[in-house]
């Protein structure tokens, strides 16, 4: 099955916590502390595997996590990284920030890209000592790996789209001009996925032509397959446009024309400015007025014309040899510049804004964020050193900022998941 779009959620691993410990030997007294830190959480990587064709393997599973770090341990001893989570990937596919849209990644240039990098470790116990604070009982706890919801979006990477309506042959044409194997039957909708085929002209010299299925009147609205694979002309260099001109199906290949290039305008505009030629199929069905009538139509629009019989292979290679002269003049297949996500969109659990929220209720101001949870867990209350720790935590964060702002006043109570303390300024 050929899915080209899946969802899914990525967090990189948590930095594992610093260890509170101190140093315990024979014949010496009051080692001092030792504990040592934790180790960084493994990073989400994407990776292109050139095996991959489609995003099938994400139906299922929607949520990648990687290895957390190991905690400190005594004697020094930092905790081990956690390992790197790889995710394979079809080259080409683009990766998408959910909640903005905003591209993170093309993997159409690069083989590797880090989504979310792990948390940092935490600091063991042995940083905090100083002259006046020889024996710190607390330790820092790890840092969260990045979280992320992206969106997996394989847009082919082909020189050349085929377009035009259902049953004109498009398929027969590739299947002549290259090595793909595209199912062909006498019926529309026979290609239900897109299908690409290796072009050669000559030793070193060939392009990547991609059958686009599912156009028809409406297809910009999405119609018929519409959306699922337009999406897929927009890399291609330039498009054949493949037209019944005998009109075997009751259409009019004016009309068939207009229509296509009507419905490529509804769903990006861009896309009506890629360079583009015609090529009248079934020219064997037509009449002489209708070949003549034709080719006059699209000639007038400035348009390059190539009658074909494409079973027969009448008329194809001059159209290709030509298609080939094409893309030597023309850029290369086109790149999604990374883009800046947006701020509110970035939180503490992708290491870079702390979250939290204060409420007041019944004389008590409440304070809750994911990230004080660990914290709150590491401290004794009765213990000064920590107390003073925790202190720091609430300023740096703009905890104590925001208490202000509401109005707490020396003597408040302020609770943090059930740890409660008198305000002081």
């Amino acid at each position: 099955m050929f899915v080209d779009k899946a969802k899914i959620t990525v967090k990189a691993g948590d930095g594992g916590n610093g260890c509170v410990g101190f140093h315990r030997e024979k014949f010496i007294a009051a080692g001092g502390p030792d504990g040592g830190d934790g180790g960084k959480g493994g990073d989400i990587i994407f990776k292109v595997d050139t095996n991959l064709s489609t995003l099938s393997d994400f139906r299922y599973k929607r949520k990648f996590e990687a290895k957390p770090g190991e905690p400190g341990r005594g004697g020094k001893k930092n905790g081990k990284k956690g390992e790197d989570l790889v995710i394979k990937v079809p080259k080409g596919t683009v990766i998408r920030e959910s909640n903005s849209g905003a591209v993170m990644a093309d993997m159409s240039g690069i083989d590797e890209f880090v989504a979310a990098k792990g948390g940092k470790g935490g600091w063991g116990n042995v940083h905090f000592a100083t002259p006046t604070r020889q024996a710190p009982r607390f330790a820092r706890n790890g840092f969260p790996g990045e979280t992320w919801d992206v969106t997996l979006e394989l847009k082919l990477l082909a020189d050349v789209g085929l377009i035009g309506y259902p049953n004109v042959g498009k398929s027969t044409l590739l299947s002549v001009v290259s090595e793909a194997k595209p199912q062909i039957a006498d019926y529309h909708f026979t290609t239900l996925s897109p299908v690409l085929g290796v072009v050669t002209i000559g030793p070193e010299n060939s392009f990547v032509m991609a059958d686009i299925p599912g156009l028809i009147e409406g297809a910009g609205d999405g119609a018929g397959l519409g959306h699922e694979f337009l999406k897929h002309v927009e890399r291609c260099r330039m498009l054949i446009h493949v037209v019944d001109v005998s009109g075997s199906e009751g259409r009019d290949p004016k009309e068939d024309f207009k229509t296509i290039n009507s419905e490529l305008a509804k769903y990006d505009r861009r896309l009506t400015s890629l360079p583009q030629v015609v090529a009248g199929n079934k020219a064997d069905l037509a009449t002489e007025e209708q070949r003549r009538d034709f080719r006059k139509f699209i000639e007038d629009k400035g348009l390059d014309y190539y009658e074909i019989c494409a079973p027969i292979s009448e008329g194809t290679d001059e159209l290709i040899k030509s298609v080939y002269e094409k893309l030597t003049k023309l850029p290369k297949i086109k790149q999604y510049e990374p883009e800046k996500i947006p701020e509110e969109y970035l939180t503490k659990k992708n290491g870079r804004k702390q979250k939290f929220t204060v409420t007041y209720r019944d004389g008590v101001y409440y304070v809750e964020g994911d990230w004080l949870i660990n914290i709150v867990n590491r401290i004794d209350p009765e213990d000064y050193e920590t107390a003073q720790y925790l202190d720091r935590v609430l300023r740096s964060s703009g905890i104590i900022d925001e208490l202000e702002k509401m109005g707490i006043v020396e003597g408040d109570t302020v609770n943090i998941y059930d740890i409660e303390f008198e305000y002081i300024p």
